[in-house]
């Protein structure tokens, strides 16, 4: 009876344990404050426009910020910003560097991936830092929520343009992240929404990188989680192909909410798919009742607000209005 008794009392701690720990929010790496350093890198598409770059200075010390440049920002080799080599060199001296508080991805592309597995992220978990970009650099984004730390969907040097009524809420968004502050957005946009009102982790990112990881080691788990996703210049029936990839992996089944961004720049189909993006994603998700927002303004759009990705949200979506609001 005493063994079956000390049985059923270590099943009970176990069992605590695990849901302490699915509880247990992910780290927050210091707030930035005036003064700190941001290196600006490029591990993905070739930086051909050094205006932008240049703009992306003058933001950063605008706001009190120190900027330090990789050494191969650059440089080119095919459509990449320098070989696997010389971005995998800046990026690691980026999560080596003490001095460094951020990192700001100059644009994405293609190439994160290729340089992924390489790095070496020791010193990175010991003193962690915000890892900020969208696109492409999603696949960072998804390696990193794995080992528990937050980082920023947003804004880069060469998306950021300085004259651009449209974008003064996505750069308002940045700031406030950069320094702490809290975010909070309020969107009325689309009649496709699904109502419902949920709370969790936001993840996710560009729903091809989101895609492309299934079945690797940098999976991101969407269990009582809402995900995020965003696209660019994709095919209906791509989307279609990506959606019901995602479902088969499980992502819906304990889903929190679904927050769709922009899915812009769409190709045309050769042939009618005989669906909206959005019939395609409700179609997707209709067998579980979370809350569905459609046109979130972030992704590939000029107005693309900041998602601090690993943080909790509370998400209310009643009728075609979104609320969106983040943990401090």
């Amino acid at each position: 009876m005493n063994k079956i008794f000390s049985v059923f009392l270590l099943f009970i701690s176990i069992t605590l344990l695990a849901q302490n720990d699915s509880n247990t929010s992910l780290i927050k790496p210091p707030t930035l404050q005036k003064g700190d350093m941001v290196m600006i890198v490029a591990p993905a598409g070739i930086v051909r426009d050094s205006v932008g770059v240049k703009n992306g200075i003058d933001l950063l010390k605008k706001w009190g910020l120190k900027v330090k440049l990789g050494k191969n920002l650059f440089n080119q080799y095919f459509r990449f910003a320098g070989t696997d080599e010389e971005r995998l060199a800046d990026f690691q001296e980026a999560l080596d560097d003490d001095d460094v508080k951020a990192i700001w991805c100059a644009r994405g592309g293609y190439g994160a991936i290729r340089i992924l597995d390489d790095l070496d992220f020791t010193k990175f978990k010991q003193n962690p830092k915000w890892i900020i970009g969208f696109s492409d650099i999603t696949a960072f984004h998804n390696e990193v929520h794995i080992m528990g730390i937050e980082t920023m969907h947003g804004i880069m040097p060469l998306t950021y343009k300085p004259d651009s009524k449209e974008q003064r809420q996505a750069l308002k968004s940045l700031k406030r992240a950069f320094f702490g502050k809290r975010v909070t957005y309020r969107v009325a946009e689309s009649d496709f929404n699904r109502e419902g009102t949920t709370e969790g982790e936001v993840v996710g990112g560009n729903l091809s990188l989101v895609y492309s990881m299934l079945g690797s080691k940098s999976q991101i788990d969407a269990n009582g989680k809402i995900l995020f996703l965003e696209e660019v210049g994709e095919a209906l029936y791509h989307i279609d192909r990506m959606m019901i990839s995602l479902k088969r992996a499980g992502y819906f089944e304990n889903c929190k909410g679904l927050i769709i961004g922009g899915m812009s720049d769409r190709k045309t189909d050769a042939s009618e798919f005989g669906m909206t993006y959005e019939e395609i994603i409700l179609d997707a998700v209709k067998e579980y009742d979370f809350p569905v927002a459609f046109d979130f303004p972030a992704g590939h759009i000029t107005d693309n607000r900041t998602l601090i990705l690993g943080r909790k949200i509370e998400m209310k979506v009643k009728g075609s209005k979104t609320v969106v609001k983040f943990e401090k």
